[in-house]
């Protein structure tokens, strides 16, 4: 997998291996900056696109190819 860049996973697409809520694809919605501006950035908040459900999850869970993979399958 190419290197994930947290700035740039806005409004991208990603595929759950294994489903979760009975839901398959999600995108992320947003990326949610620190309190600090010099602070790494750690989490981003997904979207179901089936059912607009959200939840914030730490971005670099996005790089486990046992749970996810980018784009739409």
């Amino acid at each position: 997998m190419n290197p994930l860049n947290p700035k740039k996973l806005r409004l991208t697409k990603w595929t759950a291996v294994k489903p979760i809520a009975k839901q398959k694809h999600f995108l992320v919605s947003r990326v949610i900056q620190p309190e600090q501006p010099t602070d790494p950035i750690e989490s981003v908040e997904i979207e179901a696109v089936f059912s607009k459900a959200t939840q914030i999850i730490a971005w670099r869970e996005l790089q486990n190819d046992a749970v996810w993979r980018q784009g739409w399958v």
